[in-house]
């Protein structure tokens, strides 16, 4: 008991003793005294080997060294509190507030994509993006020595003609018709690869949302009421669209849907080449042939089609013009839509 009352009176000496001005310091102070693992708490564990008719007394001893570790530790933080460092730091301004980032605008517009066509009942569908011959082509009325083929430069793996880097989420498609029975109705987000050079206009990698709905009695008048309620909800009630027959391998009859320029109004501008309409997507009737390939009947179902580019759709809403800003993150143009959900 002696000994621990003179160990004490010499810590009592020390606090007393103890100086400094900033915040290490304080900390320091904190940890060697007051901490969990400090002095003081080690010598409160020393209760248990003091008699028990001097452990009162004791107690106030140690009640008292705290006290006083407490008021130093106090009396330390106000000096910081009214001084800086060496450095010229004034630790008592507040701290830099942490920049808040924003989601990529490919994000952005998927999502509001996403978010339309789920109010129309379409669920989300993904697949691989390293994808078989079949899947990508044949099984997509494309089969060996197509000339449609021609239409994408296709990116192969290791040379080999049976494994590729997807051109088209109409994959993800096929997947779902072999998989699963109809009513089908779905849409299918996603990156795709085509062996392009890169330009302001054309890019080796893009997004894609593809849709897809296989039913009976499912008709072109459904195909374009889907596509007038998407287009108004995603650029505003007064667009105005059109329908272009046209030709894809795995829809027929096939058509481009068009919508009036929202930049110029319809007066001729870049973006829609002086002619007032702006292209935004294929569609079209599900091919028959393509049904029979993944044991649909066709003589009981019939289903729509339409595939269209994200960043097209980026470009017509955020008035980007060249694809690369897209994949090289300048910070600068990625500020540009901080805030967006």
């Amino acid at each position: 008991m002696e000994q621990l009352l003179q160990q004490i009176e010499q810590l009592k000496q020390e606090i007393n003793a103890f100086e400094g001005v900033n915040g290490e310091a304080a900390e320091a102070f904190r940890i060697k005294y007051l901490g969990t693992k400090g002095i003081i708490k080690g010598l409160m564990g020393e209760m248990k080997s003091v008699p028990n008719e001097q452990k009162k007394d004791f107690g106030q001893v140690m009640n008292s060294l705290k006290q006083l570790a407490e008021e130093k530790w106090e009396s330390l933080k106000g000096a910081e509190d009214n001084s800086t460092t060496e450095s010229g730091i004034d630790w008592s301004l507040p701290g830099d507030a942490a920049s808040v980032g924003g989601r990529h605008p490919i994000s952005l517009v998927r999502n509001q994509i996403v978010s339309i066509f789920k109010r129309l009942g379409f669920a989300i569908a993904e697949g691989p993006e390293i994808e078989d011959d079949w899947h990508n082509f044949t099984a997509l009325n494309l089969p060996e020595n197509h000339p449609a083929r021609d239409m994408q430069d296709t990116f192969y793996i290791s040379q080999n003609p049976d494994w590729l880097l997807r051109t088209h989420t109409s994959s993800v498609q096929a997947r779902m018709m072999e998989t699963h029975k109809p009513p089908i109705r779905i849409i299918c987000p996603g990156r795709v690869y085509r062996n392009e050079t890169i330009s302001a206009r054309a890019h080796c990698f893009f997004h894609q949302v593809e849709g897809l709905y296989v039913d009976e009695h499912v008709s072109f008048a459904d195909l374009k009421q889907t596509l007038y309620f998407f287009v108004k909800e995603m650029f505003g009630k007064d667009v105005k669209v059109r329908f272009r027959p046209s030709y894809f391998p795995f829809t027929e009859p096939s058509a481009e849907m068009d919508i009036s320029c929202s930049v110029c109004g319809g007066s001729g501008c870049s973006l829609c080449k002086h002619t007032g309409w702006v292209e935004i997507l294929g569609c079209g009737m599900v091919h028959p042939k393509m049904l029979d390939n993944f044991g649909i009947d066709s003589n009981k179902y019939t289903g729509f089609a339409f595939g269209m580019g994200m960043e097209r759709i980026c470009q017509i809403k955020y008035r980007v013009n060249d694809l690369r800003l897209y994949s090289q993150n300048d910070v600068r143009f990625l500020k540009q839509f901080t805030g967006g959900i």
